[in-house]
């Protein structure tokens, strides 16, 4: 999921009644903010849900500005987040493993950050022929809301079927390349997730 300040009142209802109790915010701390053109959503609403903080990176880190421009923006990077922030990402499956009801997790465009995390539960399920494709999903969703966003974004425009195809391919290839290149289970266990912490996650994810 993307920026959950685009989601209205009725899409946090149907949220709720589709069990989502959590939810699990990946973005920094300058990112959280509304806009003009986001919908109104009560307090009432968002009262039903815990909503956790857990930023998978720190953009002030100078290795941080050094490697990613302007973001981290595809899966070739994941590695590289991995090794400067391990402590961040194995933070998020702490906050899986406690989480009450349903989790949805989301970063600003549902792609990237979001993408890491899917694709390390997707490999610590046994599923990693399914990165690719879920990878796929997500870059033609925020392309999609390229084409309708009432705000444009700075770095990011709508890609035609060739650009997407493209750009599809090159990150089918790199998220492959990531999942095949690491064990999972073992970097969560060296960087402070529990052997019971890892049982929750894989429970609430079947």
């Amino acid at each position: 999921m993307g920026r959950s300040e685009w989601l209205t009142e009725h899409g946090w209802e149907q949220l709720y009644n589709d069990g989502i109790r959590t939810v699990i915010d990946l973005r920094n701390p300058g990112e959280r903010q509304r806009r003009p053109s986001d919908p109104e959503v009560s307090g009432v609403a968002m009262a039903r849900f815990a909503v956790v903080h857990s930023p998978t990176e720190d953009p002030a880190d100078p290795a941080y500005q050094e490697l990613f421009h302007p973001y981290m923006n595809h899966p070739r990077l994941y590695a590289d987040i991995l090794r400067l922030f391990p402590h961040q990402v194995a933070a998020v499956f702490k906050e899986l493993a406690a989480a009450q009801g349903a989790v949805v997790i989301h970063c600003s465009a549902g792609r990237d950050r979001t993408g890491l995390i899917a694709t390390m539960l997707l490999a610590l399920l046994g599923q990693a022929q399914r990165v690719a494709r879920e990878d796929e999903l997500a870059a033609r969703g925020i392309n999609e809301w390229h084409l309708v966003a009432p705000v444009k974004h700075p770095y990011e425009r709508h890609l035609d079927q060739a650009e997407l195809a493209e750009v599809v391919h090159g990150r089918g290839q790199a998220v492959q390349e990531f999942v095949g290149g690491m064990n999972v289970r073992a970097f969560l266990l060296a960087h402070g997730v529990s052997v019971a912490e890892l049982d929750a996650v894989i429970a609430r994810s079947r």
